[in-house]
């Protein structure tokens, strides 16, 4: 969620530094730990740079497996050098930590008993966050801070045990299930702090401001901080759009962005299902090296229509409707370009004759593994030729059968996790035509 839309040829190197693996279990496929409530207290110095205070989660588990420990993410810390890191976790509560492991972004945490099926517990612990230089979505560029991905997250586990997959920064390595967050910033008032949710200011000691930011069944958690200038207005349908730019952005820029931002947000709901979160807040800046990248509620952009017209569809595909976009990245950022299509009366008319396969390995289907082997292949096959097959489906099952299916499917996974095999089973259900040599032919597997 980097979710990117435009690619740079150089992405940042980095290397993964694995940990042991996890033990293997013989589990249900029930996804825990389930329904994370997170309560989050930060300080941040005068720059918004750094920020320091403390993190506590309540979970359960629904599964009829036993729960001995869980995993916090720890997603930034692939921009540091493990073992020096950028987000530092200490003094946990609740279970007993082990060592850092999968390039210091996975943190194993040892429950004091296994939790038992639709048992509760809670943990939590003192954080740092120390913001990197550089224009990215957890980044500092001069006054300006991006804070992506920071908060520590609880890792997924089902039939296939937990899912501790590596930071990839060609795409998303991120997976998590609908939680709640309450989010109190405290900041120097000189910085505007947009942030997931819904925000309320108040005014803390001398020339500082609390912001406090409450976003329930989100799967993530982000906000900036620096001397943004800040415009606001609402959707015809009641959403609240906040624009905040950077100075080198000129505010006719910013207007175009924000009508793009209103027109998106509508359309896009037209589409797939009413926005549920009241407020989108769209953070520009130019020298991101990417197009975009969305949070929840959240997005980050170049003055990009195009671009900006993505990252909203993304609060459908993946923060509505979710999946995990390491293993399966074509099922939000393919469905993501397309919907980029519709919004821009952009039909995919024979844009399937322009598909060239490098090997008959390379297969929209891929996990970010191969992506990340093959990392000039990624924005083709799964952005290109994913919205491709995509305009395939519709031609070959129907507009209004198309129209119906991702609308469908959207309200049947609302909140939820999107796989393959679901979608696939469901555009079989919604047409009379053998979808078999279609899912082939278009290297669709799952």
């Amino acid at each position: 969620m980097v979710r990117r839309f435009l690619f740079s040829a150089l992405a940042a190197a980095f290397v993964l530094v694995w940990g042991s693996p996890p033990a293997a279990f013989a589990l249900d496929a029930t996804r825990t730990p389930a329904a994370p409530s997170y309560t989050v207290t930060l300080t941040s110095n005068a720059a918004g740079s750094t920020w320091t205070g403390h993190e506590s989660v309540t979970f359960s588990n629904p599964s009829a497996d036993p729960m001995p420990e869980v995993y916090l993410r720890l997603w930034d810390n692939a921009h540091g050098a493990c073992p020096s890191t950028p987000i530092t976790v200490t003094n946990v509560t609740g279970g007993t930590p082990s060592a850092l492991s999968v390039g210091c972004t996975a943190l194993k945490i040892t429950l004091p008993a296994p939790l038992g099926q639709n048992q509760s517990a809670s943990i939590g612990f003192d954080l740092s966050i120390v913001v990197p230089a550089g224009a990215d979505r957890f980044g500092r560029d001069g006054s300006y801070n991006f804070i992506g991905n920071a908060l520590p997250v609880l890792a997924v586990r089902d039939g296939a045990g937990w899912h501790l997959d590596p930071y990839t920064n060609n795409g998303e390595s991120f997976y998590a299930l609908i939680s709640d967050f309450k989010v109190t910033l405290d900041h120097p008032t000189s910085l505007l702090v947009p942030a997931t949710g819904t925000s309320v200011d108040t005014p803390g000691a001398s020339g500082r401001t609390i912001t406090t930011a409450t976003a329930n069944k989100v799967r993530e958690f982000a906000w900036a901080a620096g001397p943004f200038v800040k415009t606001t207005s609402t959707t015809t349908t009641g959403v609240t759009v906040n624009v905040y730019r950077t100075s080198a952005i000129s505010a006719s820029s910013a207007s175009s962005m924000m009508t793009t931002a209103k027109n998106s947000l509508v359309a896009h709901a037209g589409r797939f299902g009413a926005y549920p979160y009241g407020e989108a807040d769209v953070v520009l800046d130019n020298n991101f090296w990417f197009g975009g990248m969305e949070y929840p509620g959240f997005v980050l952009d170049v003055i990009s229509s195009t671009a900006l017209a993505h990252e909203l569809a993304h609060q459908w595909w993946y923060g509505i409707v979710g999946d995990d976009e390491y293993n399966s990245p074509w099922l939000d950022e393919s469905f993501t370009d397309y919907a980029t299509d519709l919004y821009n009366n952009i039909q995919g008319t024979n844009c399937w004759n322009n598909v060239t396969w490098q090997s008959s390995a390379e297969k929209i289907s891929n996990s970010m593994a191969y992506w990340d082997a093959h990392s000039s292949r990624y924005g083709t096959v799964v952005y290109t030729y994913g919205k491709c097959a995509l305009h395939d489906l519709r031609r070959v099952i129907g507009t209004t059968a198309m129209q119906n299916l991702l609308k469908n499917y959207a309200a049947s996974h609302w909140y939820g996790v999107s796989t393959t095999a679901e979608f696939k089973a469901a555009a079989q259900a919604a047409t009379t035509v053998d979808l078999t040599s279609f899912w082939t032919t278009h290297r669709i597997d799952g």
